[in-house]
């Protein structure tokens, strides 16, 4: 196998690996609230596609939120479609479903079907290709060189978080050694203190000289 074909598998094997899909279903029962939380990183494009069983008067809202409140995608009364929003920041998102239920209405446990996905999973390479007239070998390298750029920010967050951690370990361990030697400071200051003191009241009552 040539070089060529070689860097082309190790990327494949790694898109496999990294592969940023979350599909999962659960049980909504009425008039509850059940929220998802997500870390997206900055610049990220995020889909969302969704589904709920069906349930004769029942609304389901549907609201997406990042860690500042705002408002990503609402929909009151969801019942199935697709929602797609680009972070700005590093954030953690918030998908919430909460199941409304008439008053006096007896209600059943609703089935929600949701499959999340993010960077470079998350982007229509197919519309792509036809919005600039791509070949399919011009669409894979495409998504290789996204994939690859993704690889690196990972990467760089990782670094950033294992330097911040260092840093927060150092200032603990700084932090603990001065404690320690306040500590033995002020007891070898309490025990000195007390042989004085003990010193002298026995000279005090004639017990020493």
């Amino acid at each position: 196998m040539n070089p060529t074909g070689v860097v082309v598998a190790f990327l494949a094997v790694l898109c496999c690996m990294i592969s940023e899909v979350r599909c999962l279903s659960f049980m909504l029962p009425p008039n509850v609230k059940k929220c998802l939380q997500e870390e997206i990183h900055k610049d990220v494009l995020v889909t969302g596609d969704y589904k709920l069983s069906g349930a004769p008067g029942h609304k389901t809202l549907l609201l997406v939120t990042d860690r500042r409140n705002n408002i990503l995608y609402q929909k009151e009364d969801a019942e199935s479609g697709k929602f797609a929003f680009t972070t700005d920041i590093f954030t953690v998102c918030e998908i919430c479903f909460k199941n409304k239920v008439p008053r006096g209405m007896r209600g059943a446990d609703r089935e929600v079907f949701i499959d999340i996905k993010r960077g470079v999973e998350a982007k229509s390479y197919e519309d792509i290709a036809k919005s600039e007239a791509l070949k399919p070998l011009e669409v894979e390298l495409r998504r290789l060189e996204d994939l690859s750029e993704a690889i690196v920010n990972d990467f760089a967050y990782m670094k950033a978080r294992e330097e911040e951690m260092r840093d927060t370990n150092e200032s603990t361990n700084s932090r603990v050694l001065y404690f320690s030697i306040f500590s033995m400071v002020c007891l070898l200051s309490l025990a000195t203190w007390q042989v004085f003191y003990l010193r002298r009241y026995f000279k005090s009552k004639k017990l020493i000289e």
